[in-house]
């Protein structure tokens, strides 16, 4: 297993990977042959960045188990998705903005991120893992009072796509499985969210096969696997954290 980040020391930018308390800088383009240098930084003295830069953002929705039951949904046919646009990527440690003017709910979503590290469109499910680069943690932050506004439309996008509403990171974890993973959200130290990955309907190589259907994914899209029960309102000032044993913890305050 690998642990990828992209990092900024003073106005430079790098991308390498994390073994213990020190970073290792790796040249040429992460998703493509890069290659290992022996320049070394203990984390301590870098400044973690987004760990890729994402074309886009697919979230899901309704893709586990439980809070399908909890909510009285059915499974889907088809995976459901929505986009979030790279406007509103965050990094482990920015902060998460209320929206201007906005005084409803902000809900956090601690979810498991798919990494694609390669071109693909129309992959089978058999060969989806050979086009996934990696997982990290993913917060999918919504104003949730923004989105039923209009009885005829649902406000997927408005609701989603506020400056830092997509947060992810701060690591790419390569080499596990990811149906033995759990997610863990906490806000300011108390947990509200620990669920098993191995709930979904779909799984991240049938998330990836449909979803390639549709679209052409890029190296470095991010998909959001969708959440299970315990996601709520974050108040103001506080600080959630997503956790994901093997990938790492991502912490941003809400202000």
């Amino acid at each position: 297993m690998s642990l990828w980040l992209r990092f900024g020391i003073d106005a430079a930018e790098y991308f390498g990977t994390l073994d213990g308390d020190t970073v290792t800088v790796w040249t040429g383009d992460m998703f493509a042959n890069p290659r290992p240098t022996d320049i070394r930084y203990p984390l301590a003295a870098v400044r973690l960045l987004m760990p890729c830069r994402p074309s886009k953002m697919i979230g899901l929705w309704n893709n586990f188990h439980a809070r399908a039951a909890k909510e009285g949904l059915h499974r889907p046919d088809h995976p459901l998705y929505f986009l979030k646009s790279n406007n509103c990527f965050a990094a482990h440690g920015d902060a998460i903005r209320r929206p201007a003017g906005y005084t409803g709910a902000v809900v956090f979503e601690a979810e498991l991120g798919i990494v694609i590290g390669k071109r693909c469109a129309h992959v089978s499910v058999a060969d989806a893992p050979t086009v996934i680069f990696g997982y990290t943690c993913v917060n999918d932050v919504t104003a949730r009072d923004l989105m039923r506004l209009d009885p005829a439309f649902v406000h997927w996008t408005r609701a989603k796509g506020f400056d830092s509403f997509g947060v992810f990171g701060p690591l790419i974890a390569t080499g596990l499985d990811p149906a033995l993973l759990r997610v863990r959200a906490c806000i300011d130290g108390v947990e509200h969210q620990n669920y098993p990955v191995a709930d979904m309907f779909y799984s991240p190589a049938e998330i990836v096969s449909h979803l390639s259907a549709d679209m052409t994914l890029e190296p470095g899209d991010v998909i959001a696997c969708g959440t299970s029960v315990g996601a709520g309102s974050m108040p103001d000032g506080a600080t959630i954290e997503v956790a994901i044993d093997g990938i790492g913890r991502l912490a941003n305050r809400f202000n």
